[in-house]
């Protein structure tokens, strides 16, 4: 059972395209109060950031962020790894280095073999091993379809919390990943996966963005995000409004995941793609004649996607160089923040 049960099948999304999309969220979340009667909560609802930060005193900061989400790809020890490199990403993101984690797990028990559950907890384990820090408890249900994630902690100095708002002026912006998880996902589910694909699929979505917690001590570094479900147009968007600036980003400069560009300009796309571009296409400029799968990658989400970096222009260069020996090799400068008002505008070399 374990050999021809395809774990996808099991759910009907899968990753970061199982988010709300921006705009359903931005709804959602209208109502909810404000936090603002806790002088010790550094971040909370109150921006889009990844994780919220409680000060506990002169020189720690706690970290904590949750992040779960069904299947992306079948094997469940793949899956596993995926999901808990998913997770720490938020803390890494703030410029925290985690403590401990908690696990999130729903699973449709009498649908699926205890042995494949076991294996999606081990490899959640394996990641927060590398990581350094133990699952130390978590909570389990019995679900419609198979959920997994992590609680997790981190710690980081107080003076030292990245935000996806401190963006400057002039400041480059920095992808330490590459994009098209969200094409290969829908080519895999497709059966359309190139040779190689799925390879570079897992490799990129368990590769922990660990970086993130030596980029609060680099100079230069005002903002980090993590590019995840809603893609680098939704979370430079973001970024753009923290910090009350234009993105401006090159379409032309992001790294692409083998064999995505091919599968992109055949129509291979997730329907995250696509509510993510309804959700927050009004506040994307893009140039004339702007190809519809080039749109489509700059949106797609990003199952365990790269750190989003702004960071001052004369300070480039030596943290790109950084980011690529902690082991990012296709990281790359894909834009800049300027005056303007906060959205994205996307150029290409030959605008």
């Amino acid at each position: 059972m374990t050999e021809t049960l395809r774990l996808t099948s099991l759910a009907h999304g899968g990753g970061c395209g199982c988010k709300l999309s921006p705009g359903v969220l931005r709804e959602i979340l209208a109502k909810t109060p404000a936090a603002g009667m806790f002088p010790d909560l550094m971040v909370g609802t109150e921006t889009s950031d990844d994780a919220a930060v409680w000060r506990l005193n002169d020189s720690q900061a706690l970290v904590a962020t949750t992040d779960f989400f069904m299947p992306v790809v079948d094997d469940p020890f793949d899956f596993g790894c995926i999901a808990a490199t998913n997770a720490l990403s938020d803390v890494y993101a703030m410029g925290a280095k985690p403590i401990f984690a908690l696990a999130v797990v729903g699973m449709p028990v009498g649908r699926m073999p205890v042995e494949m559950i076991q294996q999606i907890l081990a490899g959640g384990a394996s990641v927060c091993a590398a990581a350094g820090i133990p699952i130390a408890g978590g909570h389990s249900i019995d679900s419609a379809e198979p959920i997994y994630g992590l609680v997790a902690l981190g710690l980081v100095h107080p003076d030292r919390v990245l935000t996806n708002r401190g963006g400057q002026d002039g400041d480059a912006l920095i992808l330490t990943k590459p994009l098209g998880v969200g094409v290969l996902s829908a080519a895999f589910k497709q059966e359309r996966m190139p040779p190689g694909g799925y390879e570079a699929l897992v490799a990129t979505t368990t590769q922990l963005n660990t970086v993130g917690s030596a980029l609060a001590e680099a100079a230069g570094v005002h903002a980090v995000t993590d590019v995840t479900g809603f893609g680098l147009l939704g979370h430079g968007l973001e970024m753009a409004r923290g910090a009350g600036l234009t993105a401006e980003i090159f379409a032309d400069a992001p790294t692409l995941l083998p064999g995505v560009e091919a599968l992109a300009r055949e129509g291979v796309r997730t329907g995250a793609a696509s509510r993510n571009w309804a959700s927050y296409g009004e506040a994307i400029r893009l140039p004339a004649g702007f190809e519809a799968w080039r749109q489509d990658l700059l949106s797609d989400p990003q199952t365990s996607g790269g750190l989003l970096i702004a960071v001052a222009p004369s300070e480039a260069d030596p943290v790109l160089d950084q980011v690529k020996a902690a082991g990012f090799a296709g990281a790359r400068i894909v834009g800049r923040l300027k005056a303007g008002p906060p959205l994205v505008e996307v150029t290409t070399a030959d605008a």
